[in-house]
């Protein structure tokens, strides 16, 4: 069973950010008193009482009319109900009921998807009269409750989920799950498509023709790999439908339940600055990450071309060169099973455990040469032991006498010195520093 989606609705500038941050227990969402500041994906994963749930904020589109808004939310609703396995809809107590509320609550009826009705900015007991008159839209329940201040959210919660699985219920899929992302039309549908041999996504020179994720699964040698193909996604400026929105949520949620995402590029357009808000996506959530330069066939190749190219590629990449990068074609299939093995790779190396008697014997004489700088108090600074832990990628714990005082230089200095000791190609590493 997998981890229960949720899916936030209803009209701009109800409140769903500040719900959003709420029930996650993070500031993640931007929240504004002008509607429609929520215009990119907000996606994130929470807990209530040991049930893990993800949940998806879809604020954000401002129409320049009604007709527009109207359309707007109807795309918006459809794509959330689709994807989610439940829906609170939320709605203003100040506003009261809206025309829009009636189209929302129609669309949730016919869908069969259950759903609550969640009356927002109930701050005082007082204001809870005025959520009454939301049961006109028919509900047997409607829920008055103050995102801001966390009023009756958790009863909220309880009841959402109620008939979520507990941890040691839901089932784990120990299949490899690879994403493919990257910008509109830089080709993931046709490595996709190679690598299964069908048409399994639509194909045009169209940008954004493949609006779902479609998961596809991939016999590789008895095995079977999960593939992702997901929506192009577009710059902020440029995400002018809706339904456009919801392909940036499915990119994202395809990152999260990845366990390598492949950044797919172009090879004429290469590494633009969208590439580089995946990336720091694919690192938050600390998931394998590989370059696939596609369409290798259409450069002009001279003697080191590919060694320059990967350099250039290198350089913007900055903090995160340790992505290997691979040039493949779709239409000519140049590497696209070499891909395959390269993400396997990369997942052996995310899970990879290195004993601790090991680390400390790699890595406290590279300390010893390179000790941390002293304090500002002039106090010297001693990391004493390290030992590697997570169980689904590599986190490395180093124990000090003086933990806060060790500058972000040095962490890097400490994960450059386990990548070249141990390897780790494509895979993100957490240092931390606990006192000892």
């Amino acid at each position: 069973m997998k981890i229960p989606l949720i899916a936030i609705v209803g009209r701009p500038n109800v409140g769903k950010s500040t719900l959003f941050n709420r029930l996650i227990g993070k500031r993640e969402a931007i929240v504004d008193d002008q509607s429609g500041v929520t215009r990119d994906r907000n996606y994130g994963e929470g807990d209530w009482s040991g049930k893990r749930f993800r949940l998806i904020d879809t604020g954000g589109y401002v129409p320049e009319s009604s007709d527009l808004f109207e359309t707007a939310i109807r795309e918006q609703v459809e794509v959330a109900i689709a994807e989610a396995d439940s829906i609170i809809f939320l709605v203003d107590v100040k506003n009261g009921v809206n025309p829009i509320d009636k189209v929302i609550i129609g669309l949730l009826r016919q869908s069969g998807k259950k759903y609550f009705l969640v009356v927002n900015k109930v701050d005082a007991q007082v204001h809870a009269a005025g959520a009454a008159e939301f049961y006109s839209l028919g509900v047997d329940m409607v829920y008055d409750i103050s995102a801001l201040s966390g009023r009756q959210t958790g009863d909220l919660l309880d009841d959402i989920t109620k008939d979520f699985p507990t941890e040691d219920v839901i089932e784990e899929d120990k299949r490899l799950k690879i994403a493919v992302v990257g910008r509109p039309n830089v080709g993931k549908s046709s490595i996709t498509n190679a690598l299964l041999g069908e048409e399994r996504s639509i194909v045009t020179d169209i940008p954004g023709t493949t609006r779902d994720s479609l998961d596809s699964v991939l016999k590789y040698y008895g095995e079977e790999i999960v593939l992702v193909d997901t929506a192009g996604l577009r710059k902020k400026k440029k995400v002018e439908e809706s339904i456009e929105f919801f392909s940036n949520i499915r990119t994202f949620k395809a990152i999260s339940e990845s366990d390598v995402t492949v950044l797919m590029l172009d090879v004429q357009t290469g590494f633009e600055k969208q590439d580089q808000k995946i990336i720091d996506e694919v690192v938050r959530w600390r998931k394998g990450l590989i370059i696939a330069i596609n369409k290798w066939d259409l450069m002009e190749k001279e003697t080191n071309t590919a060694r320059d190219y990967e350099n250039a590629i290198k350089e913007k990449l900055g903090t995160v060169d340790f992505a290997p990068v691979i040039f493949t074609s779709a239409l000519t299939k140049q590497r696209i099973y070499k891909l395959i093995d390269l993400c396997k790779k990369v997942q052996a190396e995310r899970i990879k455990k290195i004993p601790t008697s090991d680390l400390n014997d790699a890595i406290l004489p590279e300390i010893e040469k390179n000790p941390p700088p002293s304090s500002p108090t002039g106090k010297e600074v001693r990391i004493k032991f390290v030992n590697q832990v997570g169980d689904y990628y590599p986190i490395f714990l180093f124990f000090s006498n003086s933990p806060n005082h060790i500058p972000d230089h040095y962490r890097r200095f400490l994960e450059r010195t386990i990548r070249r000791i141990y390897g780790f190609e494509g895979v993100p590493i957490t240092v931390s520093f606990r006192q000892k």
